[in-house]
């Protein structure tokens, strides 16, 4: 079994992002840049199915991104995937999801897989499109948004949440996955984890060795700017007739 994750490094959460307003892109030299939760529970799902599998299975953790995006795959490495693709490439910066995804699978085929997980959105993008996205261009079946995750040597089900229940489903092997933050609890890299990785292989791709050209996003940018500063609300004081002007308020608002 050879599994593919797909990882990202996305702008740490925990700090302001701002978007360029020259390029209508992310600033993301303006925050520390981390490896996406949600896709580290991506390689999780893979790895307890590694841990458990008395014949070998194979993981491999796929980013596309600037070179420091190397250090989100290290951290993969570290948590016990068996080696890593990076898709690096000048003519990718700031390209769209359609693209994004568009190479993602084009690097996928060329590693080879009989699965590949993936986070259900990242934290920067919130697109969650991707790996629907991925699936289409590999023509393999999608089992989008699981809660959890059960593999077997010819196929992958799992728990889905739907409007007042949920919902149970299978694909045969090869397909797309994507997890939520309900699926599994990222380990933590062990010393030893973090000292085998800079040993395990990393392997950069370029567009050409994809087979790809330097082709532009398929969407643009017509025009960005500054989230408007955020104003006080009414005050309503209470002179007699404050119960009457709330109720007024509330009522043009459709609150009540």
């Amino acid at each position: 079994m050879k599994i593919l994750v797909m990882v990202k490094q996305v702008p740490d959460t925990e700090e302001e992002r701002r978007l360029d307003l020259a390029t209508g892109c992310l600033d993301r030299d303006g925050s520390e840049r981390v490896a996406d939760e949600i896709n580290e529970r991506a390689l999780e799902v893979a790895l307890r199915y590694k841990d458990g599998d008395k014949k070998g299975t194979e993981v491999v953790a796929l980013a596309m991104g600037p070179a420091d995006a190397a250090q989100a795959l290290r951290k993969a490495l570290s948590m016990g995937a068996d080696s890593a693709v990076h898709v690096l490439d000048d003519a990718l910066e700031g390209v769209d999801i359609v693209r994004t995804a568009e190479v993602l699978a084009a690097a996928a085929k060329r590693t080879g897989f009989d699965l590949v997980v993936a986070g259900n959105e990242s934290t920067d993008g919130r697109g969650g499109v991707v790996p629907a996205m991925v699936a289409e261009h590999l023509g393999l079946p999608l089992l989008p948004s699981l809660n959890s995750v059960e593999i077997d040597e010819a196929s992958v089900a799992g728990e889905a949440g739907v409007e007042n229940g949920s919902l149970t489903v299978r694909a045969s092997l090869p397909a797309v996955v994507s997890v939520t933050e309900r699926a599994a609890e990222a380990r933590f890299p062990s010393f030893k984890g973090i000292m085998t990785a800079k040993r395990k292989p990393l392997t950069s791709l370029s567009l050409s060795d994809l087979g790809l050209d330097a082709a532009a996003s398929a969407s643009v940018v017509l025009s960005i700017s500054e989230r408007p500063a955020r104003t006080a609300g009414r005050k309503i004081h209470d002179d007699g007739n404050a119960g009457n002007e709330l109720a007024e308020f509330l009522a043009a608002g459709r609150l009540i």
